[in-house]
């Protein structure tokens, strides 16, 4: 063996193993196979951007999960012998878990265990970047994980390290470590309420110009599309949450200027603890004049999508807020051809390929909401021009809306308005 070799072998030895997991999810009656493993889909996506690899997934047909195991006593056996016998790190969960079935499932498997919010909760911790998105998911995580803690593993409090078993720490123990958590959710929300205040006081200070945010389903483009729109460089990758923090830009389109927000993509089951916590950042959403809702069109989904984001914008009171619908990664899909086109394609051809009738669909959402929809691909800047176009447009109505007594030739000093962040 050479030295050259020898070097390669000891350091493939010695770099970190990716940790693998399984994924388990139940078939609801009103739910479709196919559905459900676009779910999976999601999830190993999730699963993905955490660090781990998806090696096996298990399904199960049932109306209710069982309410000690989750899954039925056949179902976790199956589970069980795999894991054994490959080893896997991790079985995640496409739904929450009660504290009960955490801790059943733990002795059960002997490995560590997710539930899908926690699965997200981790991916926000991991990808906050400013001292509030750090607080905010902490406080999230910690209310979450509080009456989830166990005896076996400490993967749930990360801040001990590790995931070996805590050898002889019985309850005395978790006693202690909840007294830890709580007085930490203590502090996190004190020191909340500072940065929150500081958050206020920054956006009092943005009255008297528009305020436009971009949202839509996680990993759709939003970040593409403002490094495109504000010349920018934001974090913009093919992950889940590649955005948690909201970023907000000053773009000036014909004179007339407006701050343009990038905010956290939602998710289908975001969780509850993490749209609390996440009050001060979704206050960019609640307060914008106008959102820009960001559409992957090449998901198959992307109709359910669209439903969540819906459902999301409610729920957080910004429901009612003017919307540009947006369709973004046109370029992902081919328009719907012909029946002359169609007759000379090969089967495997019509059967790959992604066929959407976009005339059909410009029609149908502008019947069904109103409003005129945008198509472009923002990662190659196709049809840029008439997004451009259309921004500014729905821009110009909110800045009329503001000063009714502006006339368009005036010139108005918008210095004072700098880039923020």
């Amino acid at each position: 063996m050479s030295k050259y070799t020898r070097k390669l072998k000891k350091l493939y030895d010695t770099a970190p193993r990716q940790e693998t997991a399984v994924l388990v999810a139940i078939i609801r009656q009103q739910q479709s196979e196919r559905q459900v493993q676009e779910y999976l889909e999601e999830l190993a996506f999730l699963t993905e951007t955490l660090g781990a690899k998806t090696v096996y997934q298990f399904t199960q047909r049932m109306e209710n999960p069982d309410v000690r195991t989750f899954v039925g006593s056949g179902k976790l056996e199956e589970i069980r012998a795999y894991v054994e016998h490959f080893q896997v790190d991790m079985v995640i969960f496409d739904d929450d878990l009660t504290p009960s079935q955490l801790r059943n499932l733990e002795n059960e498997l002997k490995v560590k265990v997710y539930d899908r919010s926690l699965l997200i909760l981790d991916i926000f911790l991991n990808r906050a970047q400013t001292a509030q998105a750090k607080t905010q998911v902490e406080l999230a995580r910690f209310q979450y994980i509080l009456p989830r803690l166990t005896r076996m593993w400490t993967h749930l409090e990360r801040q001990r390290g590790g995931t070996t078993t805590r050898g002889g720490s019985g309850e005395k123990e978790i006693e202690t470590d909840k007294r830890d958590i709580r007085s930490k959710i203590s502090l996190l929300k004190a020191k909340l309420k500072e940065i929150e205040k500081q958050g206020v006081t920054q956006r009092k200070g943005r009255k008297g110009i528009v305020r436009v945010s971009l949202v839509g389903y996680t990993n759709v483009g939003k970040s593409t599309l403002m490094n495109l729109i504000t010349k920018t460089d934001i974090l913009a990758e093919n992950k889940l949450f590649a955005t948690v923090d909201a970023t907000v830009r000053k773009v000036v389109l014909e004179q007339i200027p407006f701050l343009l927000s990038d905010t956290v993509g939602f998710i289908r089951k975001l969780p509850t603890h993490l749209i609390e916590s996440f009050k001060s950042t979704l206050d960019e959403i609640r307060e914008a004049d106008l959102l820009v809702h960001v559409v992957d069109i090449a998901h198959p989904g992307f109709e359910d999508h669209i439903a969540v984001v819906e459902q999301t914008l409610r729920e957080i009171g910004a429901g009612d807020k003017p919307i540009l619908l947006v369709f973004n990664k046109i370029d992902l899909i081919s328009p719907m051809p012909t029946e002359e086109e169609m007759q000379e394609m090969s089967p495997v051809e019509l059967e790959e390929r992604q066929f959407l009738d976009l005339q059909g669909l410009e029609e149908l959402y502008e019947k069904k909401t109103g409003i005129q929809p945008v198509f472009m691909a923002a990662e190659h800047a196709t049809h840029v021009e008439q997004f451009r176009e259309r921004l500014l447009e729905e821009v110009r109505k909110q800045h009329k809306r503001m000063y009714p007594h502006y006339l368009e030739d005036e010139t108005i000093d918008f210095s004072e308005w700098e880039d923020m962040e």
